[in-house]
């Protein structure tokens, strides 16, 4: 296509963009024609924009024309940042890395750079209001639990998802508060500082949007964006790095490091944008809004993890097949055939929600949660007794969990009481026999029975006890 229409193309979209009026058909066939001719529709790139993982690139014309014939040029290094300002990452994070392993798995080689610096001053993109600040312990301690997850992740992907037939690239871990601990401020700011101009710092988005809040913006939250992009500089310079992935609402902070590589160097360096996860309502997936499903197992355990993917709404599952899994394209079609001919079964949400969960935390985890799956919504003795106690906690995060001595000849009645689960005297007699009482999925309405082996008492030692609908007690017999 020629360097006119091209031309064109990049007009149009800033036309759609802003809402300015020119005919639409006009516009979609220039885009349409452009896309089509361009290096970008080849391979890794192209694998990416169908699967809906990459949104935007900057410099857009350079990303377009040049940046395919650089990934297929050879081993790449691309780079992703993570601030650690809680200790575990979250789904909206996900995306993230697993577009880091589709690179990986492309031969790429991938940086993480977790900010153990920058975690302490904090992103003011997509924020109303400034973070609470972080001692250094606490950003120290959810570097390391972050780091541990990222090698988890990485680790799942290589045994679970890898054939084998491709070369792998490296993965390297970093933190940025290795190369700031021994900068001084005025040295910081003479060297880098002068490359950034207030004019452009001030336009990004994230500045204009909190700028214009009632809380306004603090000089600490207003440098962060020198910070990241220095962060890109130093990846650069030490590892060859010419291409960073961030959300979209990290654009103007991955256009700033753009910008300072170009001075400082001259060197033509790529941002890539990811879409941002957002729930049902349209809600960001983060930590701030306040419903985030997380990473770790300590947070949001395999069972919760599955369930939330299982439960996604028909609308987002084909999406968020593609988005999540590794799954080929042809084969996410099938499944949502499949599940068109036969909803109920809901074989699309089935096969997302294993995915993910064996990615996060791998086929051990997977079957936990199949196991909590069956224990809790189809009632599965079987699947009861093969529960760890770890795993019953987990589903049941508000039971009281009790450590007890198994007694000879302790009776239903003297259970419920023992974990107080009942009142005293005969009200609670009352509750046993009137059947509101359920032992391990079966109604235990006789208080003065005695606790029966394999039936009352699992072989792993455990009584799920359940008083009404939704109290739960979660008895350990000692003494077996």
């Amino acid at each position: 296509m020629s360097n006119m229409a091209a031309s064109m193309a990049r007009a149009c979209r800033y036309v759609i963009r802003h809402g300015y009026s020119i005919p639409t058909t006009v516009c979609l066939t220039l885009l349409r024609r452009f896309h089509q001719s361009s290096p970008v529709c080849n391979g890794l790139l192209h694998g990416l924009n169908k699967r809906g993982i990459l949104k935007d690139s900057f410099p857009e014309d350079a990303a377009h024309d040049r940046l395919p014939a650089l990934l297929q040029s050879g081993a790449q290094t691309v780079y992703c940042g993570f601030d650690p300002t809680a200790d575990s990452l979250h789904v909206g994070n996900l995306l993230a890395l697993i577009g880091l392993l589709h690179f990986r798995n492309a031969g790429h080689h991938v940086v993480a750079v977790l900010g153990g610096a920058t975690a302490q001053i904090g992103d003011p993109s997509g924020k109303t209001t400034e973070r609470e600040r972080l001692s250094p312990d606490a950003v120290k301690a959810n570097t390391r639990s972050i780091r541990e997850s990222i090698h988890r992740i990485f680790t799942n992907h290589e045994l679970n998802f890898h054939d084998g037939s491709k070369t792998l690239g490296t993965v390297t871990v970093l933190d940025n508060l290795s190369w700031y601990k021994d900068w001084n401020v005025v040295r910081f700011l003479s060297e880098a500082g002068r490359h950034f101009r207030m004019g452009t710092m001030l336009s990004r988005h994230s500045v204009q949007s909190r700028l214009r809040s009632g809380d306004g913006m603090s000089l600490t939250e207003f440098t962060y964006q020198v910070f990241q992009a220095y962060d890109f500089y130093h990846v650069n310079q030490i590892y060859g790095c010419k291409i960073q992935l961030g959300g979209t609402d990290q654009l103007g902070n991955l256009m700033s490091g753009h910008d300072f590589i170009h001075k400082v160097s001259g060197e033509e360096v790529y941002g890539l944008t990811i879409p941002l996860v957002t729930s049902s309502v349209g809600d960001k997936l983060g930590k701030t809004a306040g419903n985030a499903v997380w990473l770790n197992r300590d947070k949001t355990s395999p069972f919760e993890l599955y369930q939330f993917y299982l439960r996604q709404p028909d609308a987002s599952v084909e999406c968020y097949l593609k988005l999540f899994t590794f799954l080929p394209l042809a084969e996410v079609e099938r499944l949502m055939e499949q599940q068109r001919e036969d909803p109920a079964k809901r074989l699309a949400h089935k096969r997302l929600a294993a995915e993910v969960t064996k990615l996060v935390h791998g086929k051990e985890g997977l079957e936990s949660a199949k196991r909590c799956t069956n224990t809790l919504y189809h009632s599965s003795v079987q699947a009861l007794e093969e529960m760890s106690d770890l795993e019953l906690q987990e589903l049941f995060r508000e039971a009281p969990f009790h450590e007890l001595l198994l007694e000879p000849g302790t009776t239903v009645i003297d259970a419920c009481r023992r974990v107080s689960a009942i009142p005293e005297g005969p009200k609670g007699y009352r509750m046993i026999s009137e059947g509101a009482v359920w032992l391990n999925h079966k109604r235990a309405d006789k208080p003065e029975q005695v606790l029966i082996p394999k039936i009352h008492v699992l072989a792993n030692g455990l009584t799920l006890l359940r008083v009404g609908k939704k109290n739960f007690y979660i008895i350990k017999w000692l003494g077996l």
